[in-house]
């Protein structure tokens, strides 16, 4: 069999046998699932030398790829990061069941009683680039849902997330539970994404995780309905109300933290009124730490910044650079982020209330903050225990998507020998 024809072949018979198991997983018990995940946490952990050494070889095809530094931080693990994910398996273990949960109920005049039961979605296709530990958190998450999934992770990550996809198989077959209810497509080969979201017979949900090239890619050609994972173009606003040691920790953490995973900041908006004192000093301490500050005109006075270009405004960096500006007040600030933002995640450093009020009022992004670091846009960090992606879009889905999001649900409808007039 050639390449061409093997692929569609390969992704069939995965499709088929996430199918088979979808339908066992969707009444699988609680307690299999919760040990099936714990399993899956104790393998994950027992197997970090494995995975370190695979993730060396990723780590090299990475820096031959051209990687930049904060792009091999997404791809880099270590043993922290490791107990990390382990950490976040045995979070989502230990959450409540979302499967069968009554979303509402009511009695009809009729003698009906209605309940909206939720139910698992059925295959969910996952397509993620660089960051291995969504391995386990899109694998974790879709089981605890009672969902089958298909991972295809990036070339990047291609041998740490074959040995992280074995240790969550392991979890499963401890727990009784089919092996194929988490698949990995084995292949680096890009036709087997082009496959993947044409298959309406097999995947029921496609969930893109990754950078604007991807997704622009899935939502354009995919037959099968999409979780939209827009980039992360964050903005900070800070108003003439902020406070200034507030601002500092605020703004150093969105944007240096991590710089290139989706939450980072990546436009900082400053009121007018504070560019001599708060704003100056926001941008000495981003430069001081090693961040390319892209200033508009009158940020450019400061000494270390550069011209921002016009193409600059609307832009996901994912490294140590941010574009700055200086608006005129609240109003100002929400009109450039509705022109230039991804509905990810914003936040307002203020100690005003009606201004927040005003903020959060009039802007729609799945994310929306107040004195706190844009770094906390994260499942985990909502008490999700991990997350699948953070939706933009404003179908099923928005924000975070932890394992209660991977549900959709069904009526049940009970009487005593009813019948309609």
């Amino acid at each position: 069999m050639n390449k061409a024809a093997s692929i569609p072949s390969l992704m069939t018979e995965i499709g088929q046998r996430a199918k088979d198991a979808s339908a066992e997983l969707a009444f699988a018990s609680p307690e299999r699932k919760k040990t099936a995940l714990l399993g899956a946490a104790d393998a994950v952990w027992a197997a970090r030398s494995d995975i370190l050494k695979a993730n060396e070889k990723d780590m090299a095809y990475g820096r031959e790829k051209g990687l930049s530094a904060a792009m091999l931080d997404r791809l880099m693990l270590d043993e922290t990061r490791i107990q990390a994910m382990v950490d976040s398996l045995r979070a989502i273990a230990e959450q409540k069941d979302p499967v069968g949960d009554v979303i509402a109920e009511w009695d009809m005049p009729s003698g009906l009683n209605i309940q909206r039961v939720r139910t698992p979605l059925g295959v969910i296709g996952v397509i993620y680039e660089s960051r291995p530990n969504v391995t386990a958190d899109a694998g974790a998450l879709c089981l605890k849902a009672g969902n089958a999934v298909i991972l295809r992770g990036g070339s990047e990550s291609f041998h740490s997330s074959e040995v992280i996809h074995e240790a969550l198989v392991k979890g499963l077959l401890l727990a009784e539970l089919p092996a194929d209810a988490i698949q990995r497509v084995p292949t680096r080969d890009r036709a087997a994404v082009s496959e993947m979201l044409t298959m309406t017979d097999y995947i029921d949900v496609i969930v893109p995780r990754g950078g604007k090239g991807l997704v622009g890619l899935v939502q354009r050609e995919a037959r099968v309905p999409v979780f939209a994972h827009l980039e992360g173009i964050v903005h900070i606003y800070v108003d003439a109300a902020a406070d200034p040691e507030k601002a500092l920790k605020v703004v150093l953490n969105a944007k240096t933290r991590r710089p290139g995973i989706c939450g980072a900041a990546e436009c900082l908006l400053i009121h007018e009124s504070i560019v001599s004192t708060i704003g100056q000093g926001l941008v000495r301490a981003l430069l001081d730490a090693g961040v390319e500050v892209r200033a508009d005109e009158q940020l450019q006075k400061i000494a270390g910044t550069i011209a921002a270009t016009p193409d600059d405004w609307g832009r996901e960096f994912l490294d140590m650079t941010i574009a700055a500006r200086v608006v005129a007040d609240v109003d100002a600030a929400i009109a450039h982020i509705r022109k230039f933002g991804s509905n990810h995640t914003d936040a307002i450093l203020t100690e005003d209330d009606k201004t927040a009020a005003r903020f959060f009022q009039r802007l729609d992004s799945a994310i929306l903050m107040r004195n706190a670091s844009t770094q906390f846009a994260d499942g985990g960090e909502f008490g999700m225990g991990a997350e699948i992606g953070i939706a933009t879009g404003k179908m099923h889905a928005r924000g975070p998507v932890g394992a209660e999001q991977l549900t959709s649900f069904k009526y049940i409808v009970k009487g005593d020998g009813a019948t309609r007039p």
